[in-house]
């Protein structure tokens, strides 16, 4: 069996636990976490759990073959260095860590130990993903055109990290495990308006080789939440709502064909189909995953390497969003200064 301690038990903490807890093959045996009534709250769930204040001294005294990292972006890289070097399996929550730099350290650091090192892009297993990633595979979708996502909800502010880095990784998870290419372009725009300098609205659009697009809507500043992508294909176009439990997903035998006169558009619209997925919870499917890679089989869809990627991506729209910010305070700073 293999023991496991769990670091940050505020939000995602007591989910993970629940889920190593139901696989037969890990044993909880520790949680740390910086506040007493979080570690109240797990030492009440389980008998004999050790409970510590430090998540290093946990990593170094509590007998432990793997850690799974819940704790503020910017403790990850620092935590997860430090549980390779004591030889511990390592899943961290998204992002891997805050700079692609560290992101290649933390990789090398596993693999020069045989050790797994896991990001927990919890959407890459999820079930509407997965039925997804089939169709493209298949040829079922044709040539892609676009990748639409609208993930929006009232809050909760992070006091680390802005709209983008809790969010996007999300998506930039999926659309680089379902087309397998980086973008060759990536602008973003936003503002602030609760927290100086930390945006809580962002738009993330990137361009690709294949001529994809993919746009990212990103909000705490909904009303409403919302948890929707379309996505385009020459032969199919699919609608995935994840808040509709009874039509997740819709595939649309839909398209748009250019006729032989003088390039006439013609609009196909064809049935509609909502296939039923299985209920499990996706982060069941990254236990499993995370169990496969410490047994020997390293190489995963949410490896280092697919953690490295999506950080990547983040980087590069952070440093678009600062540069978007820089303009927007020149041209504040003018007198009635317009710019198009």
């Amino acid at each position: 069996m293999i023991k496991i301690g769990i670091c940050g038990f505020g939000y995602w903490g007591p989910v993970l636990y629940r889920n190593f807890s139901a696989n037969p093959a890990f044993d909880v045996v520790a949680v740390a976490d910086r506040l007493p009534e979080r570690r109240e709250r797990a030492a009440s769930i389980k008998p004999h759990l050790r409970v510590y204040s430090d998540a290093v001294e946990m990593i170094d005294h509590a007998n432990l073959d793997a850690l799974a990292i819940s704790t503020p972006v910017g403790t990850h890289f620092h935590l997860a260095r430090h549980a390779l070097r004591k030889g511990k399996h390592v899943l961290v929550e998204k992002p891997l860590c805050e700079r692609a730099e560290q992101a290649d350290e933390l990789i090398e650091l596993a693999k020069r130990a045989n050790l797994a090192l896991l990001v927990d892009h919890v959407f890459v297993f999820h079930e509407a993903v997965r039925m997804i990633k089939r169709l493209k595979d298949q040829g079922g979708l044709g040539e892609l055109s676009y990748f639409d996502s609208l993930r929006v909800n009232l809050g909760i502010f992070q006091s680390d990290v802005n709209v983008l880095w809790d969010l996007a990784p999300h998506d930039f998870s999926i659309v680089d495990h379902l087309f397998g290419e980086e973008p060759t372009f990536l602008e973003a725009t936003g503002y602030y308006h609760v927290h100086p300098g930390q945006p809580d609205i962002v738009y993330v659009t990137a361009h690709y080789r294949s001529r994809m697009i993919a746009h990212f809507n990103l909000s705490w500043m909904s009303p409403v939440k919302v948890r929707r992508v379309a996505i385009g294909g020459t032969k199919q176009m699919i609608l995935w709502d994840d808040l509709n439990s009874e039509e997740r997903v819709k595939i649309y035998n839909s398209g748009i064909e250019t006729g032989p006169e003088e390039q006439r558009i013609l609009y196909r619209i064809g049935d509609i189909f909502s296939p039923r997925l299985p209920s499990r919870e996706a982060l069941a499917n990254v236990v499993e995953e995370f169990q496969r890679a410490i047994e020997g089989d390293k190489k995963s869809l949410i490896d280092g390497d697919a953690g490295r990627r999506v950080v990547r991506m983040l980087e590069a729209a952070q440093a678009a969003l600062d540069r978007r910010f820089a303009t927007l305070a020149s041209l504040n700073a003018g007198a009635d200064a317009v710019s198009f």
